[in-house]
């Protein structure tokens, strides 16, 4: 029996994952400079110190690193606060999960006071009981750490607990560490969709459809 629900955030309560394509771009045109074709894809693999560090030296900007990452860093946060829509389907997910009596918490590498912001602005955080980050737990989702964190603050076992998530490598690190895995499809996130469909244990192409394919689940 599923007794609690973990969430990722970005790309699965928050349609946010575009940002991170082309926050470089932004950054560039902000201070008037034309971003090359195709620099999400070469800043899509660096941390924000090592863009910072490429984009100073391959646009000549002649700034410090730590301005230009205060820079980015600024653009993310009023992105946030501001801008970023809740995923379509995500409150009625939420909704129907509660009517389920299923607990919740969320799981994110993305800063708390970021996606504080953003799910309360969309009328979502009050339907989350808790909010772990990796940054604050100290590993990355390549642990299952926070899933067990989260787990735990619930109550629940892995085996009586949704995962749900966007990136496959995470994915995986939830199923093999036992929870229910989810996948969820997002344009602008994974981009081996057929790898996410054959790790979870259910696969959304739409939050929408979690109902409905879970109760086919639950009826096997």
């Amino acid at each position: 029996m599923i007794k609690g629900a973990i969430f990722d955030i970005d790309g699965v309560l928050l349609d946010s994952m575009g940002i991170w394509d082309d926050l470089g771009a932004r950054y560039l045109q902000s201070i008037g400079k034309i971003p090359e074709e195709g620099l999400n894809k070469i800043l899509f693999s660096m941390s924000m110190e090592q863009g910072a560090d490429y984009l100073n030296e391959h646009y000549s900007l002649n700034k410090q690193t730590d301005e230009i990452v205060k820079g980015l860093g600024r653009m993310l946060e009023t992105f946030y606060f501001d801008e970023v829509p809740g995923k379509p389907g995500s409150k009625e997910l939420l909704e129907y999960l509660k009517e389920q009596n299923i607990k919740m918490a969320a799981a994110t590498s993305s800063p708390r006071e970021h996606v504080e912001k953003a799910l309360s602005r969309n009328g979502l955080i009050g339907f989350i009981d808790r909010i772990f980050t990796t940054g604050e737990v100290g590993v990355s989702k390549h642990s299952s750490d926070i899933y067990n964190l989260a787990a735990d603050f619930l109550g629940t076992k892995p085996e009586e607990t949704l995962v749900f998530e966007d990136s496959l490598y995470a994915l995986k690190t939830a199923k093999n560490a036992g929870y229910v895995s989810i996948g969820v499809y997002d344009s602008k996130g994974e981009s081996d969709q057929t790898g996410l469909k054959n790790t979870a244990d259910i696969y959304l192409k739409d939050l929408k459809d979690f109902a409905n394919l879970f109760k086919q689940v639950l009826n096997k």
